[in-house]
């Protein structure tokens, strides 16, 4: 589809400048994994529904606040969908599904999309590729990105979030963000079939952590 086509060279136009936490390889594992997440809820019988699910999971971090470098690329993907001739109805779902995409905005209780089955795939499929090993290594790169702090014993996680202490990420430990989201998004999963997937990752970043704090304080 030259639609799909057109959103791939977008996502590898706009967000090459962004650290390998945020990359085009991050989409590509998105788009698979919501497409299928799809075909086992089912989606699949209908191609309007498949069609939505990978223009979102394509266009999903299309703007991002935390890569934002101009207050204009926060209409790229309306403005692109636009431009596609994208039918209206789709169009809409697409936008508020990438609309009520990040745990920021779940933890507001500002999320809209529940309804949505397309969005539940989409959600799903871009938090099991916050978890597991990917999860790990996505994580430490993006701390490292923002010369981060590894850990602090002395900064404890925050476990009662609001959407604005979440966003303040100068009061974040690498190590403190997988107590104050990561282990929170096995349980966040909307689909019967992200529940599924996401218990082995989260299990997998449960040993990490438990061989990181022995080896921290010299144990192992």
């Amino acid at each position: 589809m030259a639609t799909v086509k057109k959103a791939e060279e977008m996502v590898e136009r706009v967000m090459k400048g962004n650290d390998a936490s945020h990359d085009a390889s991050h989409v590509w594992r998105v788009r698979s994994l919501a497409l299928s997440l799809a075909r086992d809820e089912g989606l699949s019988a209908n191609p309007d529904s498949m069609e939505i699910v990978e223009l979102a999971a394509l266009l999903h971090d299309i703007g991002d606040y935390k890569y934002r470098r101009d207050p204009s690329e926060e209409k790229l993907v309306e403005n692109f969908l636009n431009e596609e001739c994208v039918e209206e109805g789709k169009k809409m779902k697409i936008l508020k599904i990438i609309e009520g995409m990040g745990f920021k905005d779940e933890l507001a209780g500002s999320s809209t999309v529940e309804s949505l089955p397309e969005f539940g795939v989409v959600q799903d499929a871009d938090r099991l590729d916050a978890i597991g090993a990917i999860g790990i290594a996505r994580c430490f790169t993006f701390g490292g990105s923002r010369n981060r702090v590894l850990h602090d014993p002395e900064i404890k996680p925050r476990m009662e979030l609001t959407k604005d202490q979440y966003m303040k990420k100068e009061e974040q430990t690498t190590v403190n963000h997988f107590h104050e989201k990561l282990l929170k998004l096995k349980d966040l999963m909307k689909t019967e079939a992200g529940r599924r997937r996401a218990k082995k990752r989260h299990e997998f970043m449960v040993e990490f952590l438990k061989e990181f704090y022995e080896e921290w304080e010299g144990r192992a």
